[in-house]
């Protein structure tokens, strides 16, 4: 019995969000190498890569969830959830932990999403404002 899967193309502004979690990363690990010890900048990306995955993974499993019925609904999400955090955590806890790498760059990557999302946030608005005083 084959697993039926429904795709559901992305929406434009969600692969927006997705190639600019990319780009802002790659102008962080960038500037990082050229400004900052190689500990931060590897940090930059590790933490960037979690935060990248995290946000994947999230997407999937929402995907997942919208395609069960409303009584199992909340158990996958809240499994999931916690799946996803113990996951993250022990990933965290092994790149903090070790030598290699610069927590403060860890920090600076895991904010790409938050970074983006916001930015994609304001940009919206503010041309959605604009649209609306041409009116």
């Amino acid at each position: 019995m084959a697993l039926k899967v429904n795709h559901i193309k992305k929406d434009p502004l969600h692969r927006k969000i997705e190639i600019i979690n990319w780009v802002i990363l790659a102008l962080l690990v960038l500037i990082s190498m050229i400004s900052m010890p190689i500990a931060f900048a590897l940090g930059v990306l590790l933490g960037g890569l979690v935060s990248i995955v995290n946000f994947y993974w999230i997407y999937r499993s929402l995907q997942g969830v919208f395609s069960h019925s409303a009584g199992t609904a909340k158990f996958l999400v809240m499994s999931r959830y916690y799946m996803r955090l113990a996951v993250i955590a022990v990933v965290l806890f092994f790149i903090v932990t070790n030598d290699y790498v610069d927590v403060r760059g860890v920090f600076l990557g895991l904010s790409v999403v938050i970074v983006n999302l916001v930015l994609t946030t304001l940009v919206t608005l503010l041309k959605k404002n604009c649209l609306e005083e041409v009116k």
